[in-house]
Formats: C-alpha cells, sequence, structure tokens
C-alpha cells in the first residue's frame, strides 16, 4: 500500500510541476543533473502538498538490484587526495542501504602501478570503476576495453581525454592554470621573472594547468616572462632539490606557481634560500600543514579544486547510472576557489581532524598487495 501511495504521489509531482517522473526522482534525492531553479519549484510543491518519498520502501527494492563499483585513486593522506577519498567513502556509506558494494585499489602516488589496480578491478567483476588517471596512456586502452565490455568508467581529478571513458568530474584544470596565471601577474612588477613546479606533465591535469597558466601570466603581467618549467614527479625530495637549485640560478625569481598539492619542500626550499616571503608563490589545494606558511606569508594564495566534491560527484554519477541508467555528462567541471590567509578557515581541510582511511580502505587484506 505505501509503495502505491509513493507512487501516486510521484505521479501527481511531476504533474502539477510539469516534468518527467525521472525529473522528480532526482529532485526529491538530491541527485544531479537538473537545474537547481527546478529542483527547489518541485521541493517547494512537494511540501506544499505534504509529500514525502518512504526511503526505506524505495532502498529494499532496489536493493535487489545490487551493483559494484570499483576505486583506484592514490593514497596520498593529509593532501589532497585524502578529501577525494573522504567524498568518496562518504557517499559509499550513504549508497551501502541500496546493495551498492565497493572495491579499492588504492596506488601509492599519481601514475604508480594505476594500470595493475585497474586490471585487478576488472578482475573482481566490477560493474564501474572511478579511476584518477594519472597515467593517461597506459590507462586508455583499458578504459577502451572496459567500456566495450559495458563497464563503465568515470576519471575523477585527471583525465584520459584520449579514452573513451563515460565521464570525467574534475575543476577545469586549464582554468585553474589561468586563475593562478592571473593573481600571479596581477601581484608581481612588469617584466618580473616567475618559473612553474608541476608533478609531472604527462599527466593530462598539471600539463593543462601549465598551459593555462602560461597563457594567462603574460596577459596580466606586461613584458613578464616564464623561466622555468620543472617536473618533481610528486617526490618530496625530488622537488625540494630540483626548487632549490632553481632558485640559485635564478636569484631575482619573483613567483612560483605550484600546480601540484606537493607544496611543501617548495616552501621549504624558498626558507632554505632565504626567499619565502620575498618570492610570491600560488599553490594548489588546500591541507593542514600548509597553514602555518599561510600565516607566515609564504604561501600568498592557493587554488582550491573542492576534492571532497570531486570524489561524492564521481560515485553519484556511477551510482545514479547503475541503479536507474543515468546517462552520463561528457564532463563535471567545478568551479576553482581561491584561498588565502583571510578566508583560510572558511575550508573543510581546515575545521576536520585528518582524514583516517586505515582501516577502511588501505589495510584489507585484499589490497595487501598496493
Amino acid at each position: 500500500m505505501k509503495k502505491k501511495k509513493e507512487r501516486r504521489g510521484i505521479h501527481l509531482l511531476a504533474e502539477l510541476a510539469n516534468v518527467s517522473i525521472g525529473t522528480v526522482d532526482r529532485a526529491l534525492h538530491g541527485r544531479d543533473g537538473i537545474r537547481e531553479s527546478t529542483r527547489q519549484r518541485i521541493l517547494q510543491i512537494a511540501r506544499q502538498i505534504g509529500y514525502t518519498p518512504n526511503l526505506a520502501a524505495r532502498a529494499l527494492s532496489v536493493a535487489k538490484a545490487s551493483a559494484r563499483i570499483g576505486v583506484c585513486m592514490p593514497r596520498e593522506i593529509h593532501f589532497f587526495y585524502d578529501q577525494l577519498w573522504s567524498g568518496v567513502l562518504d557517499e559509499a556509506r550513504s549508497l551501502a542501504q541500496l546493495g551498492i558494494q565497493f572495491e579499492y585499489r588504492p596506488v601509492r602516488t599519481l601514475g604508480e602501478d594505476d594500470t595493475k589496480a585497474f586490471k585487478d578491478l576488472l578482475r573482481t567483476g566490477v560493474n564501474g570503476i572511478i579511476v584518477a588517471a594519472g597515467n593517461p596512456k597506459g590507462l586508455s586502452p583499458l578504459i577502451d576495453d572496459a567500456e566495450e565490455e559495458g563497464i563503465r568508467v568515470v576519471c575523477v581529478s585527471t583525465d584520459a581525454p584520449e579514452s573513451h571513458r563515460s565521464s570525467i568530474v574534475s575543476v577545469d584544470p586549464w582554468l585553474n592554470g589561468c586563475l593562478a596565471g592571473e593573481l600571479m601577474g596581477k601581484s608581481v612588477p612588469p617584466k618580473a621573472k616567475v618559473a612553474v613546479v608541476a608533478g609531472m606533465l604527462t599527466a593530462m591535469d598539471h600539463r593543462k594547468k601549465t598551459e593555462g597558466f602560461s597563457d594567462a601570466f603574460p596577459q596580466h603581467c606586461p613584458g613578464g616572462e616564464i623561466i622555468g618549467i620543472i617536473e618533481g614527479h610528486e617526490d618530496e625530495d625530488e622537488s625540494f632539490q630540483k626548487t632549490f637549485e632553481l632558485l640559485g640560478r635564478a636569484p631575482s625569481l619573483a613567483g612560483l606557481y605550484v600546480n601540484t598539492v606537493n607544496c611543501l619542500p617548495v616552501c621549504r626550499a624558498l626558507g632554505a634560500r632565504g626567499l619565502a616571503g620575498k618570492v610570491r608563490l600560488i599553490a594548489t589545494d588546500l591541507f593542514a600543514e600548509m597553514a602555518p606558511y599561510f600565516q607566515k606569508g609564504t604561501i600568498s594564495a592557493s587554488i582550491y579544486q573542492q576534492p571532497y566534491r570531486q570524489g561524492q560527484i564521481a560515485v553519484r554519477l556511477m551510482a545514479d547510472h547503475l541503479m536507474s541508467k543515468a546517462s552520463f555528462p561528457p564532463t563535471v567541471h567545478l568551479s576553482p576557489g581561491v584561498v588565502m590567509s583571510s578566508n583560510l578557515q572558511l575550508f573543510r581541510e581546515m575545521k576536520l581532524a585528518p582524514v583516517t582511511l586505515t582501516d577502511s580502505v588501505f589495510q584489507r587484506p585484499a589490497l595487501a598487495h598496493d
């Protein structure tokens, strides 16, 4: 009887709002794929007629059609990826009542052994895979094979654009770099010399950020010059040493843009050269260990990429498709934000205790090979 009542209520809502039943379902359950104005209009009508969905009955009926989602992302703790994992894991917990199961295959760092982890997920029989594509060249043929077999793939944070993946969830990396380039160009004098510290230019995310910065900086700094682009390969020692050497070769350097989350060794290199606070440093993303460098003026600003939200959305897209055959948007690009010392405390990374993932993900027996 409750199920019939809910069905009638959904049809009534669809009729009153002049939308499809699928649109009503998305509005009621907070799914993407509809305009926010439409969602609010449907929710207002639902309140007016006193309608509330029977979520328990819905969960029990959907649970019969369980699905399995594989996740392959770097396991770096206390940096960008802990927030990405947190968004994924929170959504996974909320989907447990719907019968959706998750298989986790974290890799040590971006681009390391992700092809092996991806193949391992395929062997487990998952229906979809969420992957941070640090090695797009190696992953693209695997992604294409998976898609041909009906296993949907959503890239998150960094893309494999040459593949036939179903969707990408990220901050537009070129726009990210443009924003950093404009900030830098407006905060250093004309004809200033600056440099870029990237993770690895083989990763599409890092390469596009570098291109965006290179396009925007000269537009906002007359006569400005980018004198170097170095790759730290997400290795702290390598990033420190290369930055330290660069600062020695170019003592008049006015600015550094770090387009990877691995900014701490760059901060230390500036300190070792006595240049902290003298060279304008624009970083990427946010984690608790960055706070002292903001407060001391070593970091001028950071481009925030909403990692928690990226993780959430990637899981929701995959779950919506597997459970209700919702179509994938080709891209979901979130807007980057700017973090400065004045708004530092507004961000979740500053409010929450460090995320602990070891029990839930990294120490599972099935992951011992990672």
